[in-house]
């Protein structure tokens, strides 16, 4: 299990995340809902030991440091905003990157045909260069890599953002399959209605504080999206 204590981040001098303690339950798909300029990605990204942060991260229950590599090489994987891949490199070129942790790098080829199973289109395109592919490959090619690197914990960053209908549910079918494969997955989305259609717990982030958690299930939409735009203002635990 991943779990934030009491966490706090930013950029310089401006502050972002103000003591945001929450978890990300071992085989479960822990969703974060929340307007632009929530926090929603700064948490991912302090997570991941790309910003600078205070406060406690543990895995399995133990303090870890937060340092990029250190999380990579413990199968903490981001999947980032934008899909962020190298366009002047193939698509197979793109995959081979999200096998280099030691840890992972003698089963590169069966964790590649396990990535073709579940993105056959990848397949076809793998000598294809990836600045040339549309926004959902380019998506599929993102999660991919990161899937190369034998996630235990998988923070994926709004995968649907920009994508057509068909794709986006193309996307998630490959989400629910990881997910019933006992991947841990974290879920940065602003569809709340997809984002709750898949997750076990969801938190509802708004200017970098947690104002609502509770069991996906037992969400009560118009109470959430009166949270989620400002409507209503306090902070519900349950």
């Amino acid at each position: 299990m991943l779990e934030v204590r009491g966490l706090r981040a930013g950029y310089g001098r401006i502050n972002v995340l103000w003591d945001v303690s929450l978890q990300f339950p071992t085989g479960e798909l822990t969703a974060i809902v929340g307007p632009n300029g929530a926090g929603k990605t700064t948490l991912f990204r302090a997570l991941m030991g790309l910003v600078p942060h205070q406060g406690e991260i543990l895995l399995d229950g133990r303090p870890i440091r937060g340092r990029t590599w250190d999380l990579l090489e413990a199968g903490v994987v981001m999947v980032p905003e934008g899909r962020m891949v190298f366009k002047d490199m193939s698509v197979a070129e793109n995959l081979a990157l999200g096998a280099y942790p030691q840890r992972c790098r003698q089963a590169r080829a069966r964790n590649l045909e396990r990535v073709y199973a579940l993105f056959p289109r990848l397949k076809e395109r793998h000598r294809q260069l990836a600045g040339s592919l549309s926004g959902g490959e380019a998506q599929m090619v993102a999660m991919g890599r990161g899937m190369m690197s034998e996630p235990r914990i998988l923070l994926i960053d709004e995968p649907s953002l920009g994508l057509a209908p068909v794709i986006v549910k193309e996307v998630f079918g490959i989400i629910r399959r990881l997910k019933a494969e006992g991947v841990t997955i974290g879920l940065i989305e602003q569809n709340t209605h997809i984002a709750l259609s898949v997750a076990d717990r969801m938190h509802l982030m708004r200017s970098g504080k947690v104002l609502l958690s509770q069991d996906a299930g037992s969400v009560d939409l118009d109470r959430l999206h009166d949270l989620y735009l400002a409507r209503e203002s306090g902070q519900v635990q349950a």
